[in-house]
């Protein structure tokens, strides 16, 4: 594969050299019968043009080979590329959720900010969403497939797959290049379509997806301000929500655990580029079938997600959305919910919380830091307590709630012979699971300001 990967590299030519701005020059274009042979290109054609403003509708053309797959020739102003189009009725139902569904979610996205939230240079953008909140329409979404990893100049986008709402219909569309001469005009058919929306949703999209796009604008000579979006990452708000809920927060995971989309014999998406590398040594489409197949999935889950979090910030939880059943979830989603402004929303989960009889210490302690940051110091010892029992109880090593008390009863009550006991059970607790691992040191250290601390509250004690 990585001789493949190096012919591939040798076949950009001076595409990827060309400065900000400048027209590149003219390529070498091989085919997949010469990359097989190692036989000379031909004469390199000339470059295209950059597209002008006034673009007009690129041409489509059967082929033969690419017939059975539903793929067809673009012929660009800037070029040629392959498309396939696929039109999902606005009643198609993805998992649980059904397209309909988008018109009631997508407004209450507006409540993404901050950490959730990408903007460009304007700091105004994040007021601006909250004015301006996403309409069905102006939401475009975003996956690509690559031929490796990070976003430097080697790694290129062979399959670009974006999709949108238009009308009734869920439109995907999936640009594929035959060999990387062919970059630039998928591209430019890219930043033609870029305009008539606002909002980017991606999946992982904030450190690869977008940037690697980016990136292959200026190497096009397209330039680095073709597009600013409110960027919606949804990686982010999942690892928030499911982190510690689901075993990974892969989108195929979360796919399955809470969209109710199950892929079935889903090409993994590590293999993607082989099976593109093995269509450029023998020119034979059917491989890339399964690649079609695993980004379209990738684009209507990115659709059923958006809906998800969606119906979450509009208050549609129990509705449109069952109430989280694992207590991690449900204290996760109601903080989430809380920092993105719908407290509304927020509260009722929250209150569930604080009913619970039985949770691990870690969910106390979540909630416990939210009421100390908020100065409700009651309901935080309240639930300190909840969670250092059940630490006691577990025998989970978990001493965070029993410190915090310590430190609660030291200096805010005065009352140190509370505070030296809790301190006592979090050493005591600690001891009972043996170092191991590389979990040593972090754990020494923490036994000794365990004692440091029980030490000085004895002194104290003494004086007292």
């Amino acid at each position: 594969m990585s001789a493949f990967r190096d012919r591939f590299n040798r076949l950009r030519g001076s595409v990827g050299a060309e400065a900000e701005g400048a027209v590149p020059a003219a390529v070498e274009i091989h085919t997949p019968e010469q990359i097989l042979d190692g036989a000379p290109a031909g004469e390199a054609p000339e470059a295209a043009a950059p597209p002008t403003s006034d673009h007009a509708v690129p041409e489509q053309t059967a082929l033969p080979e690419w017939e059975p797959y539903g793929v067809r020739l673009v012929r660009h102003e800037a070029g040629e590329f392959l498309l396939k189009e696929t039109r999902f009725p606005i009643t198609h139902r993805h998992g649980i959720h059904a397209f309909t569904e988008w018109t009631a979610a997508a407004p209450s996205l507006a409540a993404f900010h901050g950490d959730e939230l990408v903007i460009g240079p304007d700091p105004c953008s994040a007021d601006e969403m909250q004015e301006n909140p996403p309409v069905p329409h102006d939401v475009l979404f975003l996956d690509l497939e690559t031929t490796g990893l990070g976003v430097g100049a080697g790694n290129v986008p062979f399959m670009l797959g974006i999709s949108y709402f238009e009308g009734n219909e869920y439109v995907v569309r999936q640009s594929l290049i035959r060999h990387p001469a062919e970059e630039r005009a998928m591209l430019a058919d890219l930043k033609d379509r870029l305009p008539q929306f606002r909002y980017l949703v991606t999946y992982n999209g904030r450190t690869f997806d977008w940037p690697l796009v980016q990136s292959r604008f200026i190497l096009n000579g397209f330039g680095s301000r073709v597009w600013e979006p409110l960027h919606l990452d949804f990686l982010h708000p999942s690892r928030t929500i499911w982190r510690n809920t689901l075993v990974s927060c892969k989108l195929s995971r979360v796919e399955e655990e809470r969209l109710g989309v199950f892929r079935q014999d889903d090409l993994p998406g590590s293999e993607a580029p082989g099976r593109y590398f093995a269509y450029l040594a023998d020119g034979n489409p059917e491989p890339l079938a399964d690649v079609f197949r695993h980004n379209e999935i990738d684009m209507l889950s990115l659709a059923a997600l958006a809906i998800r979090f969606g119906h979450l910030l509009a208050g549609h939880i129990g509705q449109e959305v069952p109430v989280p059943t694992e207590p991690e979830e449900l204290v996760r989603t109601g903080l989430w919910l809380e920092k993105m402004g719908a407290v509304a929303s927020a509260e009722p989960l929250l209150h569930s919380v604080r009913g619970l009889d039985h949770a691990p210490p870690s969910v106390w302690n979540r909630l416990a830091e939210r009421d100390k940051r908020l100065g409700l110091w009651e309901e935080a010892v309240s639930l300190w307590r909840k969670s250092a029992a059940a630490a006691e109880q577990t025998g989970i090593p978990s001493t965070e709630a029993h410190i915090e008390l310590s430190m609660y009863f030291e200096h805010r009550t005065k009352e140190i012979s509370f505070a030296l006991a809790y301190a006592r059970a979090a050493l005591e607790l600690a001891l009972q699971h043996p170092l191991s691992g590389r979990a040593n040191s972090k754990r020494r250290k923490e036994i000794d300001a365990l004692r440091h601390r029980i030490d000085r509250l004895v002194r104290k004690a003494a004086k007292s």
